[in-house]
């Protein structure tokens, strides 16, 4: 079995494969759909995910030239407005006043990678004569830990992508790494974002790392006979699909199977974990998953 035709990496696949082998198994090899909730109350979940996704689209709006009356006005709903009413006062406080300035929102980048692409789509590049900021909007309910923040994928991918594939901000000349920045905003607490710097040594540790998970994924892949399964798009039996996925095992900690749709077919539980459950790890207690609902809903490229 070999990864799908065309298939291009993003921080979302390569985080999935992080957390959860076999997770990366079902959604990308096997493109299998599993009709589960990803967290309770679903109601709540499935509008705040909608939220999310307006606040969006309406940055990406106002940095394209929208007038900020007639988002407010479109906004309808009360935390919607309070995200865009703190996205216009606070957040361009973060932003560096450099005449030369430019903001690129929604902004793809792609890079050739161990035989495969990588890609990203960006919320916001913002870029100086001597400094390029990436941003990424967080509508996440609760602050996740600094630590956390710092192991995610997107945390290495998106700068790690903008130094391999952003020459054409720096006049076709290759960037140093050591003027990108990744910063997450978060439209809960404006006033509190979490930068990051980047560094040579850093680029240099992630694209080994990032090598390495796809050099291991190809290798699983190909040793997996599960062909036929991605052909019907169908498991008849727990049997065929520890056959089908050897290699690509269940994350060990099973904690984070609650806010997974395929946790009933892999037999980690069938109720859904409530979302407050899910964004306790910024407390540091043993055993919680902060859940990201931006992760979850991701646009898979």
């Amino acid at each position: 079995m070999n990864l799908p035709e065309g298939f291009q990496f993003s921080q979302g696949s390569l985080q999935d494969y992080v957390d959860c082998r076999r997770r990366f198994y079902l959604r990308y090899l096997l493109g299998l759909a599993w009709p589960a909730l990803e967290s309770e109350p679903a109601i709540e979940n499935e509008r705040f995910v909608r939220q999310g996704a307006r606040f969006h689209r309406m940055a990406q709006q106002y940095l394209t030239g929208v007038p900020p009356e007639r988002l407010r006005a479109l906004a309808g709903e009360e935390q919607l407005l309070g995200w865009l009413d703190n996205f216009l006062q606070l957040g361009p406080l973060h932003w560096p006043s450099v005449p030369e300035a430019r903001i690129y929102p929604e902004f793809s980048l792609s890079a050739a990678l161990g035989g495969y692409r990588l890609v990203a789509k960006l919320d916001a590049l913002h870029v100086t004569p001597v400094a390029m900021t990436i941003y990424d909007w967080k509508t996440s309910r609760k602050l996740p830990r600094r630590a956390w923040l710092a192991e995610r994928l997107q945390t290495r991918v998106y700068p790690y992508l903008l130094v391999r594939a952003g020459v054409q901000f720096n006049g076709w000349v290759s960037l140093q790494p050591e003027i990108v920045t990744m910063v997450y905003w978060f439209a809960e607490a404006p006033d509190q974002p979490q930068r990051f710097a980047y560094s040579r040594a850093q680029f240099e540790q992630d694209e080994t790392m990032m090598l390495g998970l796809l050099e291991e994924i190809q290798r699983l892949a190909q040793a997996a006979p599960g062909s036929a399964l991605r052909s019907t798009g169908s498991v008849k039996s727990d049997v065929d699909l520890e056959r089908a996925a050897a290699g690509f095992d269940l994350t060990a900690r099973s904690e984070r199977c609650a806010f997974c749709v395929y946790r009933s077919l892999c037999g980690r539980g069938v109720q859904a974990g409530a979302e407050d459950e899910g964004n306790t790890e910024q407390e540091g207690e043993a055993g919680e998953v902060f859940l990201d609902f931006e992760q979850v809903a991701e646009i898979e490229f």
